[in-house]
């Protein structure tokens, strides 16, 4: 059974998975971005803090500053944003461009410092992340919406071992939503024109 709203049409009548709104820059990121296999260390570092600045919030707000996060975030420059001082850090809460959130931001300079610690460890970020599937797409097939879990046995690993090397914000199910934006797990539903069956 396909609930009623597992799959949206946009206007250019193309159906969408359902969590997809009306909104022409939401279609444009489902169709373009989400799900899609992103292995370049800086994008990476950039969804993953971009992830976390949306925890408690939709994806559609974090989407409407992305462009205000990378001019006030120097282009998501990890080595930047690793040395970033507290008069930063109080000149982007006081930002009304992006989320402002005390323990977000501080939280984008510690992570920035551990990508840095695990791209020296590790040699690659994208590598590293992409290992905890093992190293290709997850793709799952969801034939509704309420087939889509909010956490995964590969999240749990990847948000257990995130912690451990000192990253914030960056728990299950944060960490489940970054593998699907960043297409390391395909769940866009059945039907859906991304789906690729």
């Amino acid at each position: 059974m396909v609930w009623k709203h597992d799959r949206v049409s946009g206007a250019d009548g193309k159906p969408r998975c359902g969590w997809v709104s009306d909104d022409p820059l939401y279609q444009e990121y489902h169709d373009t971005e989400w799900g899609r296999p992103l292995r370049d260390d800086r994008a990476l570092f950039e969804l993953l803090t971009l992830e976390g600045c949306q925890a408690g919030l939709s994806w559609i707000t974090v989407l409407r500053k992305r462009e205000h996060y990378r001019k006030v975030y120097d282009g998501f420059d990890p080595e930047k944003i690793a040395r970033y001082r507290p008069a930063k850090l109080e000149k982007l809460l006081l930002d009304p461009g992006i989320i402002r959130h005390k323990g977000k931001i501080a939280a984008s300079v510690t992570n920035a410092q551990a990508y840095l610690a695990l791209k020296e460890r590790e040699g690659s970020f994208s590598k590293y992340l992409w290992s905890f599937v093992g190293g290709t797409p997850k793709k799952n097939r969801p034939k509704t919406l309420k087939d889509v879990p909010a956490r995964s046995a590969e999240s749990d690993a990847l948000s257990k071992a995130l912690q451990k090397a000192g990253f914030k914000f960056v728990g299950s199910t944060i960490c489940y939503a970054f593998m699907q934006a960043s297409g390391m797990v395909d769940d866009h539903v059945a039907g859906c024109h991304c789906a690729k069956e």
